[in-house]
């Protein structure tokens, strides 16, 4: 129903992440359509959207790792949807992917060692120690080989390996799935605390009720359009708008 297709506010001096017009394309196939989304300093921001309607082909995008893309990502005010993956990394953007990707031969102090990148002015610096506290499960298994880990762990410690390089702006791929409801609430947690840091997050989810936990603001995406994007307190109050694009 386009009637509830609302658009976003123009870019505000805050906004640390800015996607204008974001076309992508596998082979032949147009995955995504003209897709926008902003990302405020501090902020939550939820891509909201049933399985297949390209959330994750969205951060792949935002990322550079997707195939053929066209449109305009600004990462604060710098324009890098020219740059390579490394680049955009190397500029405070994290990626933690949904299938995890971790070195699983490697121990949880080896794997956080590979995602080690330099401080960055202004933003957190995350040392093994303080991603322990943030994660206590993991300083549980410092010296545990990731491929001897549960799911939620494995999660945890993709998260962990991504922060430490000291990412200002973060983009989590469907963080909840397949967790129990405990990981999931630590997970939450975790979420918020990296909030109060100043971190700035755009995290994908199926799951609404996870998002209503951690998220300030919502844009729902449904095959590869923009339906909606406005205040996550509003989009939980609007059941209609749930049943016409979040609903199974």
């Amino acid at each position: 129903m386009l009637a509830s297709l609302k658009t976003l506010p123009d870019t505000e001096p805050d906004t640390v992440l800015s996607v204008t017009g974001l076309n992508a394309f596998y082979g032949l196939a147009h995955i995504l359509f003209d897709v926008s989304l902003e990302l405020g300093h501090g902020q939550v921001l939820a891509l909201l959207g049933r399985n297949g309607a390209g959330k994750s082909t969205t951060f792949k995008s935002i990322m550079g790792v997707a195939g053929r893309s066209t449109g305009t990502i600004l990462f604060g005010d710098r324009r890098i949807d020219g740059l390579s993956p490394s680049q955009r990394n190397r500029l405070g953007l994290g990626y933690v992917p949904e299938d995890r990707r971790i070195f699983a031969d490697l121990t949880t102090l080896e794997n956080l060692e590979v995602g080690r990148q330099v401080a960055r002015p202004g933003v957190p610096v995350w040392t093994p120690e303080r991603l322990f506290a943030l994660f206590p499960n993991l300083g549980e298994l410092r010296h545990r080989a990731g491929g001897r880990m549960s799911g939620g762990e494995q999660q945890m410690l993709t998260i962990a390996r991504t922060l430490m390089g000291n990412p200002s702006v973060i983009l989590l791929d469907e963080p909840s799935e397949g967790l129990s409801p405990k990981i999931v609430e630590q997970m939450a947690q975790a979420i918020l605390h990296l909030k109060a840091e100043g971190l700035s997050v755009v995290l994908s989810e199926q799951n609404l009720h996870f998002a209503t936990l951690v998220a300030d603001r919502a844009t729902i995406i449904e095959s590869g359009r923009i339906r909606y994007a406005g205040d996550m307190a509003e989009l939980r109050a609007d059941a209609e708008l749930q049943r016409e694009f979040l609903s199974a």
